[in-house]
């Protein structure tokens, strides 16, 4: 029985088997080759190209690539079936090609309209994506494919116009033209290509040029599964009706930042995956519905106007990754919504206006990698019951008003790459770091306390270390920094740290690029020569470092060593070096030639120091980037620098208070970039250099406390000197009349909106200019020169007759000093016209008659002195004038009323208006005489104004650094004088 089991199974066998080769070889037999029109085809097409192994590099790098490139096309052989090349698909009845899959092939060329491609009519499949047909232009050809369902042209360098033609292709299922930066559509090809491509499921445009509305037919696809058209130049409003695609799973729609409209709303049924937004002008609330997207894991809002609270709605997003509404105006609280969302890996909330509390539901976004709450007002302890967060490895919550410690987890996360908790309020010792991943920590600008934790030490993968604003302090010893090989970038400024260098210390970081010790209590000599060769920028300012065994650093760039006592020659920079300040030391002897090999210079600052012998006459051309030349409070002698470069950058150039001599050079009318001009303060003679009145930038010119003599009389100049707003020619040997002509070509003092100017500071980001004020005999040096800050000191000269009427046209004026002269008549009633005037000095000349009670509308006039003159009459009373003392007065003796104790008879006294009466029945209007304190002259505050009992002056943050009350104290007490020079 057994044996015939056996019997019955073989036969089967052997019927079944001689089927199935029976079936094989009949299929064999039936199967078409690849005709051979179309084999030569390719074989054309193949030879039109050469490989370049760089023109699919993309596909090598990007990490959604599905593989890697290689030459699909090098192995294509004459004589076989090209059915069987690789990337090429055949029809299995016909044996015409179908399918073209040459993506990623390295293939280099352009495409030609008479290319041998477009002889496939049968194709379906098109893939020319990823190689570089730089060149072509998606052209008729492509039109004529008929049955195409699939054509993925994307990143490969087609331009130009896109053929109307394409919108023939009536089966195309999915269209990608992405990443071709300059191709267009034709005018309505977009809309046609939308009309007639009705089964698109895929469309995908990004970076094509469409400058088209967006078209509502687009969104009765019902068959659309996924739609990029993200910077296309789409402008207009987005279609405003509900989106009822329930197969849509991407929508991408970034970049186009003329496209408007509310949160788009979606139907219920909806299976979107994918929304982006971002760079668009979608605004207005988040809506309620947003509840509904349940399948969505990628929501990008990046920089639209969108505002108001997030809706708690959003805890229904439960299968959301990443969530970015960064950069908006969002308000509020942030609501505690994320129990439910454990899937969510990024968390982008930065840059709006959130306020309170972390919620407590982020302690269990477990699989969180990124959080970015930076940019906000923040507030509050940051949850410190929180465990977990094993795979977290950003943390930004920097410029918020987090206070108290730093939570203990965050030293625990095993997977911490970046820590960014600067600027805050927070307080306390910096803790422990428990694992090495951290590359970069940054808790700056805080308030915390103690030493540098030794476990920042250890941490070897670390780049970015920014400590700097806090109060540590303790010895810092450089050997500590052995293991920190990684290390670029190194700021501990503004702390109170003191430094050890230890023996062989100088071969520690070797990869350094930036280190910022300024602002600490580092002294004797800097011995620590760190990153020989890598090291760019080095800030050791504001310390008390005496000197250098050298300068050994070859990369320098920016050298930044000023307010130390520095003693000894002048340290000769590296030639790569462009920044170079040295000055507020103590350094002395001269200036070595070979500074002018640093041909790279842009800013060059050896200002007071204790420098002495003849300027090198190289100093004006070494550097055709030079900017900046300050050589301010030395002893240099002799001339001036007298050649320049034609077609210099020179900005900026200080010679103020040296002992120069000789003309002033006429070389510098090439000096067509000139915005500051400061030769105060030396032996310079000659007439006034009225050829200065050709330089178009020129802002500020000091020509005070020299020997110039003559008359300024007139210039042959159409409109000189239409910048300059600053203007100093005190205690010098000028007479004859004051210069009318110049007054009136003074544009920058006339009719400043400062309402529409960007206040900002003369100067660079790294370094701005300052200058010497003088009133009533007090030097106060602006650390940071405002640009509308405007004035004009002819002060200390023999200037005769009478002031010119046209001064009252320079109504943007703040300060103007005429004192000591010989001026004569009366002040001119022009003068009310100076409405933000604020400091007045026309005292000690032979001015005569009344005081114009018109000046009392300067409500803004906080320093005032008419002393020693020949004024006579009744002194005017309101607004400022009620705060002026004897002393702006002294020495008129016609002149009566309060302040003086001199009363008036009924014949001084001049008949008020109505106007004047309702206002000042007691004298002056406190109301105005307040405001006016609130923007009064800073002198005025340093002088003792009562300005300073009304509060505190605005503008003074534009006009003066807001450390230079300390200055003035510090000036007294100690020989390291401040007065920056450095942002």
């Amino acid at each position: 029985m057994m044996y015939k089991l056996l019997l019955i199974c073989f036969l089967f066998f052997l019927s079944c088997s001689h089927l199935l080769l029976s079936s094989s070889f009949s299929f064999s037999n039936s199967t078409k080759i690849c005709p051979h029109g179309q084999a030569l085809a390719l074989l054309q097409f193949k030879q039109s190209f050469s490989i370049d192994n760089s023109s699919s590099w993309l596909c090598d790098v990007r990490g959604d690539c599905c593989f890697n490139s290689y030459p699909k096309t090098k192995y294509w052989k004459k004589g076989s079936d090209c059915c069987s090349w690789d990337g090429v698909s055949c029809d299995l009845g016909t044996g015409h090609v179908i399918e073209l899959d040459l993506s990623c092939s390295r293939l280099s060329r352009t495409i030609h309209s008479n290319s041998t491609l477009f002889r496939f009519p049968h194709l379906q499949r098109l893939n020319l994506a990823f190689n570089d047909f730089s060149g072509s232009s998606v052209s008729d050809g492509f039109g004529r494919f008929s049955s195409l369902t699939h054509l993925n042209l994307s990143d490969s360098g087609f331009s130009g116009l896109i053929s109307p033609k394409i919108s023939h292709l009536s089966n195309l299922v999915s269209l990608d033209l992405t990443w071709n930066e300059g191709a267009e559509f034709t005018p309505h090809g977009f809309d046609s290509l939308v009309q007639n491509l009705t089964k698109l499921q895929k469309l995908h445009l990004y970076d094509i040029f469409i400058t088209s509305v967006f078209p509502n037919s687009l969104l009765n696809r019902s068959s659309l599964i996924s739609l990029d058209l993200s910077e296309c130049g789409l402008y207009g409003r987005f279609p405003d009706n509900d989106i009822h695609l329930p197969k849509l799973e991407l929508l991408d729609l970034w970049g186009n930042s003329n496209l408007s409209r509310n949160f788009p709303r979606f139907s219920e049924n909806n299976s979107l995956i994918e929304l982006y937004l971002s760079f668009t002008n979608f605004s207005g609330e988040l809506p309620a519905s947003i509840g509904n997207l349940k399948s969505l894991q990628t929501l990008y809002l990046t920089d639209c106007p969108f505002y108001g609270s997030i809706p708690a709605s959003l805890e229904n997003l439960t299968q959301i990754t990443s969530l970015n509404l960064n950069s908006n105006h969002f308000s509020g609280k942030i609501p505690n919504v994320f129990y439910n969302l454990r899937n969510l890996i990024s968390l982008d909330l930065s840059r709006n206006n959130f306020s309170g509390q972390i919620p407590p539901s982020i302690g269990n976004l477990t699989n969180l990698r990124v959080l970015d709450f930076s940019d906000n007002q923040l507030e509050g302890a940051i949850p410190s019951s929180v465990c977990g967060f094993p795979s977290l490895s950003s943390v930004h919550l920097r410029y918020n008003l987090f206070n108290g410690t730093i939570p203990s987890w965050l030293y625990t996360l095993p997977s911490l790459v970046e820590l960014d908790l600067s600027h805050n309020k927070f307080t306390g010792h910096i803790g422990e770091f428990q694992f090495d991943s951290l590359e970069d920590i940054d808790l700056s600008m805080n308030e915390l306390h103690g030493s540098i934790p030794t476990s920042i030490f250890e941490l070897v993968n670390l780049s970015y270390l920014q400590l700097f604003s806090n109060n540590l302090s303790g010895v810092l010893e450089t050997c500590k920094f052995e293991k920190l090989i990684n290390l670029t970038y190194l700021d501990l400024s503004n702390n109170m740290l003191l430094l050890t260098i230890s023996v062989h210390s100088n071969s520690l970081l070797p990869n350094i690029h930036t280190l910022d010790l300024s602002h600490n209590n580092i002294s004797g000599m800097f011995s620590w020569n760190v990153g020989n060769d890598t090291l760019s920028y080095l800030n050791l300012s504001y310390n008390f470092i005496s000197g250098f065994e050298m300068l050994p650093w070859s990369s320098m760039r920016i050298l930044n060593l000023h307010f130390n006592l520095l003693q000894g020659k002048l340290p000769t920079p590296t030639n790569s070096t462009y920044f170079f300040s040295v000055s507020h030391n103590k350094l002395s002897g001269e200036i070595s030639p070979l500074i002018c090999k640093a041909s790279s210079m842009e800013i060059l600052d050896l200002s007071h120091n204790n420098l002495s012998g003849m300027l090198p006459h190289c100093l004006g051309n070494f550097s055709e980037d030079l900017s900046v030349l300050n050589v301010r409070r030395n002893q240099f002698h002799g001339i001036i620098p007298q050649t320049f470069l034609n077609g210099n950058s020179i900005r900026t150039l200080d010679f103020n208070s040296n002992q120069l001599e000789g003309l002033v050079p006429r070389s510098l009318i090439i000096c067509k970039e000139l915005e500051v001009l400061d030769l105060g303060n030396n032996k310079i003679n000659g007439t006034f250099p009225h050829w200065l009145g050709a330089l178009p930038k020129l802002q500020v010119l000091v020509l005070r406390s020299n020997r110039f003599h003559g008359h300024i009389g007139f210039s042959k100049i159409i409109s000189p000197f239409m910048s300059l707003r600053i203007i100093d020619l005190a205690h010098n040997d000028f007479e004859g009349d004051l210069p009318e002509m110049y007054f009136k070509s003074l544009k920058a003092t006339m009719n400043i909106d400062e309402g529409n100017i960007t206040r900002e500071y003369i100067g660079e980001h790294y370094y701005q200019d300052s200058m010497m004020v003088t009133i009533k005999g007090l030097d106060l040096e602006f650390v940071k020169i405002l640009n509308t800050f405007t004035t004009i000191d002819l002060s200390s000269n023999k200037f005769q007759g009478e002031i010119p009427k046209c001064i009252g046209n320079l109504n943007s004026l703040r300060g103007l000093n005429l004192s000591h002269n010989d001026l004569r008549g009366h002040i001119p009633l022009s003068f009310r016209n100076l409405k933000m005037l604020e400091s007045l000095d026309l005292s000690s000349n032979k001015l005569s008659g009344q005081i114009p009670q018109e000046l009392t509308s300067l409500t803004f006039l906080s320093v005032l002195n008419l002393s020693q003159n020949h004024l006579t009459g009744f002194i005017p009373q309101g607004n400022q004038f009620g705060t002026f003392g004897n002393d702006s007065y002294y020495k008129n003796t016609g002149l009566c009323g309060f302040p003086l104790s001199k009363r008036c008879t009924t014949d001084e006294i001049p008949y008020p208006s109505q106007e004047i009466d309702a206002k000042f029945e007691s004298g002056f209007d406190w109301k105005i005489t307040l405001m006016g304190y609130g923007y009064g002259l800073v002198i005025g505050l340093s002088l003792g104004c009562l300005i300073f009992l009304s509060g505190k002056p605005e503008w003074l943050v534009w006009i003066i650094d807001k450390n230079i009350h300390k200055k003035i104290v510090r000036n007294k007490r100690s020989t390291r004088r401040r007065g920056a020079r450095i942002s």
